[in-house]
């Protein structure tokens, strides 16, 4: 299953972002693939400071329990100073509807 999704980051933390990326903790890694997860970009729209997240999972309910743990609650933590976030510091997201797929 493809899921597609979008994000706000903040203007002028997009290095930021970046490294923070670059250097994912291993725990991050791991819940992700423990979850489902596989083949996760992420991409910046430069003009708008939009991200825009594809990721490959499994089902969605299995992807969606990865927010219950305490490494992603620590990840949301630790992202919420540069980027959108809702209360509980989840980012801001909006799933985005599969409109073409080619393999």
């Amino acid at each position: 299953m493809i899921k597609g999704f979008k994000m706000k980051l903040y203007p002028g933390y997009e290095m930021e972002y970046m490294k923070r990326h670059n250097e994912l903790w291993p725990g991050m890694v791991d819940i992700i693939h423990e979850c489902g997860g596989k083949n996760y970009s992420i991409f910046w729209d430069e003009e708008t400071d939009i991200l825009f997240g594809y990721i490959e999972i499994e089902d969605e309910e299995k992807w969606s329990s990865s927010a219950d743990t305490e490494i992603n609650r620590k990840w949301w933590d630790f992202m919420a100073d540069i980027m959108e976030t809702n209360p509980d510091n989840s980012p801001v997201s909006k799933d985005l509807k599969l409109m073409f797929h080619l393999d």
